[in-house]
């Protein structure tokens, strides 16, 4: 019983600690840029347009920078630092691989060559707009998945994690080698965009993109929140879950379909950013234990404040300057992992 409360009491802080970060973030995400304004106007400007009311009475442009800029900008930051997080954790429980991460699976490879190759065709889809270069990085994404699970049925007969892991490597090189070729025969006035999505940016991605992304995020994490208790039965091996009582085939399909969702949908927004989907689950897990009730949520919680402190010092560091988002992710995250991964295999080896 002792034990019990004190177990509830550290979770308790540790999701009291995560909303804490995701306010300061959020507010010095929207806060902190090159135009001046307190942190009062700031909320005031936001809460009057969330509730309808007037609070603030100051110049124009101000109100437009904070609630068509700056403020959307941040939101799009968090859903995809979220979505990738939770994707990654979800990989990671249902995989039993620490390697494993949106990109492992090869949706985001998918996602982004979907991406490129419409930049590259100039596609413009009837009826969409705008919007057909995110519906086109969905839609590969999905369709990258199905080969996975076609590669893995024809190789091994079952959704055999292994196999999935492998079909997912090779299915990721051949889409690198793809947009490799495409960079290469891309006009000199397209590669710079291309070269730009493919490290990731939300530079420019206002509340439209939110309207794209924000389905697919609820989709995405509703499917994998309902399957909690399967990922901690899965994480004992395909056979002890089948003791369990648990469809291993169909819940792993429905794992991967919710998980898939989320990195589609991100990657399709704000192109390629690595590490946050590897990482940190990793960190999330080396602070609230191996139970996906709690590692999936946190993992939310995190990853979306981490994107948009990572985003905040890609376009403040080097000012006027901004760098790729992906770019800064990489920088902060391969150390961290590096760490964590040396730290692993030493605790496993019984070295302290």
């Amino acid at each position: 019983m002792i034990f019990k409360r004190i177990f509830f009491n550290k979770v308790s802080i540790l999701y009291i600690v995560s909303l804490f970060i995701v306010c300061t973030s959020v507010i010095m995400g929207v806060f902190i840029g090159t135009v001046s304004l307190t942190v009062g106007d700031t909320i005031k400007i936001i809460i009057g347009h969330l509730t309808g009311l007037s609070l603030y009475h100051g110049p124009e442009n101000m109100d437009l920078i904070i609630w068509q800029i700056r403020f959307p900008r941040v939101l799009v930051a968090f859903l995809v630092g979220a979505s990738l997080s939770i994707a990654g954790a979800a990989f990671q429980g249902l995989l039993r691989n620490s390697l494993a991460d949106p990109y492992t699976i090869g949706v985001s490879s998918g996602a982004t060559l979907g991406s490129v190759m419409a930049i590259y065709f100039h596609w413009s889809i009837f009826g969409l707009s705008i919007f057909t270069l995110p519906v086109v990085g969905i839609v590969s994404g999905f369709i990258t998945l199905l080969l996975v699970f076609g590669i893995t049925k024809l190789a091994s007969g079952n959704l055999a994690n292994e196999t999935i892991i492998l079909a997912g490597i090779i299915l990721s090189s051949f889409m690198s080698a793809l947009i490799s070729l495409i960079v290469a025969l891309s006009p000199e006035e397209d590669v710079r965009q291309v070269l730009y999505w493919l490290m990731g940016s939300v530079s420019m991605r206002g509340w439209s993109h939110i309207q794209i992304l924000g389905p697919f995020f609820l989709i995405g994490t509703i499917m994998l929140l309902l399957h909690v208790k399967e990922l901690n039965g899965l994480a004992f091996g395909d056979q002890s879950a089948q003791f369990m009582g648990i469809d291993v085939k169909k819940k792993k399909r429905m794992i991967l379909i919710g998980a898939s969702v989320l990195t589609g949908a991100a990657v399709s927004v704000s192109g390629a950013i690595g590490f946050v989907g590897l990482v940190i689950p990793h960190v999330v897990r080396l602070v609230a234990g191996a139970n996906h009730k709690h590692v999936l949520p946190l993992s939310i919680l995190i990853g979306g404040s981490y994107l948009v402190l990572a985003d905040l010092l890609a376009r403040t560091i080097l000012e006027p300057r901004e760098l790729p988002i992906g770019v800064v992710t990489a920088l902060i995250g391969s150390p961290i992992f590096t760490l964590l991964l040396v730290k692993e295999r030493m605790r496993k080896r019984g070295i302290s």
